[in-house]
């Protein structure tokens, strides 16, 4: 049975349709790309940091099984037991096993977008884990059964009223509380002896050190350090690519990673974690998940460079109006538009499309990746191995047609007119013409650039030939 297509048309529709969430949804994310743009501002070096960023990267890449090696060597000297998983099925055993050695039933864990990749909650709790995301935004996400709709900001798309339904239903608490200090209260107060009686604790990790054989958390909660230190195990889950060279290039990407998620100077949590605490216990599960084939797709191998920071959703208009489940995947916005499809060609055929291809997701990416010539790279792709839907495949082939012919698209142009004003509605708006589902169809210009430019400058050249 074929996998069907996520219909990110319908979903962001659905979400269109609440105006109320769409419009904080779309102002909250504006107002982090515009503080984002302050934080740009303030420093001099700006352009010069994302190209070093970038630069880092891509060295790291090009050379990246010997980063590894030399990573899993120091972490070892450092007293960590380090893992390899091919996927998602690998790594969901490597942890249960880790979890069932230990005996441990429960779980604590601050955020990682490689667990919600391979889909380890759903692995874990039917064998008798408990997972309890410490994470407000991801808790909350875990109450509600659903996905992080954002890389940094999970439950961006909720209003208070939202979560305060939410935290009633499972916590007791008033459904009617309309503060979001208390709300948060209410959260920590249900953490805390979680967090303090767990068996076991999981974080992911921002950036693996190879020189050092340590990784770094970034967080403004300090959940994770809670996840790592108050039980006696800790399991770190990182993918391959979050790896850097030297401790210093830590100077270049935490100076990047905070301003341009939130457009703040720093995390209020920065830890770097070398080894396990006296009388504990620490391993790093490093997850492929086919990044390695990534690595050797020639047009798209560049998104590996992703530090996560979320500065493309922030920015993009389609993202910030549709919402991040409406993608239907674990990564969303422009960057899961491009690293998405990578998992399953077919099932996020449609993500690409989702764009207005205007090159704002490049321009804040601090690693410059180059998002938008990727995006039309994968429609090209994606057209090439016929999983564009019936519709958008016919509209195209018929464009195609016509714009190949100058005869016969003038033609066409200049009938425009007649055609809006004299056909029957039924005819101009139909399934066939989606953009009139939302939209009036825009009324056409009294003349088109080509009759113009024949009109005034061709004559004015020939009058000049003659004249010479």
């Amino acid at each position: 049975m074929k996998v069907k297509p996520v219909n990110h048309a319908k979903a962001a529709e659905e979400f269109i349709e609440d105006t109320a969430h769409m419009d904080f949804h779309d102002e909250r994310l504006w107002d982090l790309r515009q503080k984002r743009d302050e934080q740009m501002h303030i420093l001099p070096e700006w352009q010069e940091l994302r190209a070093r960023a970038s630069a880092i990267k891509e060295h790291t890449l090009a050379n990246l099984p010997e980063y590894l090696e030399q990573f899993e060597a120091n972490a070892k000297k450092n007293g960590i037991h380090v893992h390899w998983a091919a996927d998602g099925a690998e790594h969901n055993r490597i942890v249960g096993e880790i979890l069932e050695k230990h005996g441990a039933k429960s779980l604590i864990k601050s955020k990682s977008m490689v667990t919600e990749e391979c889909c380890m909650r759903e692995y874990l709790e039917p064998r008798g884990v408990v997972v309890t995301e410490t994470d407000l935004g991801e808790r909350i996400q875990q109450l509600d059964n659903q996905m992080p709709s954002h890389i940094v900001v999970p439950a961006v798309h909720k209003l208070i009223p939202d979560v305060a339904k939410i935290f009633a239903e499972h916590y007791h608490t008033d459904p009617n509380d309309s503060s979001a200090q208390s709300l948060a209260w209410q959260q920590r107060l249900a953490a805390r002896p979680v967090i303090l009686s767990a068996d076991a604790g999981m974080t992911g990790g921002n950036f693996v050190v190879a020189e050092t054989g340590s990784f770094v958390v970034c967080t403004n909660e300090g959940n994770a350090d809670l996840s790592a230190t108050v039980p006696g195990l800790h399991i770190a889950t990182i993918g391959i690519e979050r790896l850097v060279p030297r401790m210093a290039d830590m100077g270049v990407f935490i100076r990047m990673l905070s301003r341009s998620a939130l457009g703040s100077p720093i995390t209020q949590y920065t830890t770097h974690f070398r080894g396990p605490q006296k009388g504990s216990e620490m391993h790093v599960v490093l997850v492929d998940n086919g990044r390695s084939h990534r690595l050797g797709m020639e047009d798209f191998w560049t998104s590996l460079k992703c530090i996560r920071c979320g500065a493309c959703m922030n920015t993009c208009p389609v993202y910030r109006r549709s919402g991040g489940l409406s993608y239907g995947a674990v990564y969303s916005g422009p960057i899961g538009a491009i690293i998405d499809p990578t998992f399953n060609e077919r099932k996020y055929s449609t993500l690409p499309f989702a764009s207005t291809m205007n090159g704002s997701c490049t321009n804040v990416c601090p690693v410059k990746i180059n998002i938008h010539e990727q995006l039309y790279k994968w429609r090209r792709v994606l057209a090439e191995h016929h999983e564009l839907p019936f519709v958008k495949r016919e509209v195209m082939h018929m464009a195609g047609k016509l714009m190949g012919q100058p005869t016969l698209y003038r033609a066409a142009i200049n009938s425009t007119e007649v055609a809006l004003s004299t056909m029957p509605r039924f005819v101009l708006y139909n399934w066939l013409n989606p953009w009139g589902k939302h939209r009036e169809l825009p009324h056409p210009v009294k003349q088109t650039f080509h009759s113009w430019y024949k009109q005034n400058r061709l004559k004015t050249k020939k009058k000049e030939g003659e004249s010479a």
